[in-house]
């Protein structure tokens, strides 16, 4: 596939979750009792970035966790050849906190429904607060992220990639064709 349009560079990408942990922080009145959850695999990644930015801005370090979503997808079967189960790693209760489940893109609203499923089976949050770097449309799902780097409005057809230097070697955001 070959990329049709850059969203966000790094510099946009950077701004997004500074933009995000501030209001994280705004909208909490502070992080006592929060914790993020990023959703396997770039979720992780931009959940660790809003911590560290959370770190930064309170001086606070805020617990992160792993969630690996695949054995509570509704597509499971279609795709048991092929499914790679990563490892949930939390390892913090989530008990009464305020989780902000973190994941790279908004799309049918699945992939948050399986996460919820899988956070509520390791016990009873405050409150779950998504946050996303790109809400693309399309929902099929009754869902929708508290916190939003990049609202993008696309076809079905247009496939959004957050790329990432952990995983890519880069750091954009971009519609493939």
């Amino acid at each position: 596939m070959n990329i049709k349009t850059q969203l966000m560079d790094e510099r946009a990408m950077q701004r997004a979750l500074v933009r995000i942990s501030h209001e994280i922080i705004e909208r909490n009145k502070g992080v006592c009792d929060v914790v993020i959850v990023g959703i396997c695999r770039r979720g992780v990644t931009l959940a660790e970035r809003i911590a560290a930015h959370i770190k930064r801005i309170e001086g606070v370090k805020v617990p992160v966790g792993i969630l690996d979503i695949t054995l509570y997808r509704d597509d499971l079967s279609s795709i048991e050849d092929q499914a790679q189960v990563n490892s949930t790693l939390i390892d913090f209760s989530v008990l009464n906190k305020t989780v902000i489940l973190v994941d790279d893109v908004l799309y049918t609203g699945r992939t948050v429904r399986s996460a919820l499923d899988a956070l509520i089976d390791l016990g009873r949050p405050k409150s779950i607060q998504l946050a996303v770097l790109v809400d693309r449309g399309h929902r099929e799902l009754p869902i929708r992220a508290d916190y939003v780097g990049k609202n993008v409005p696309t076809s079905r057809q247009e496939i959004i990639a957050v790329q990432v230097s952990e995983f890519d070697n880069c750091e954009q955001v971009v519609i493939l064709q």
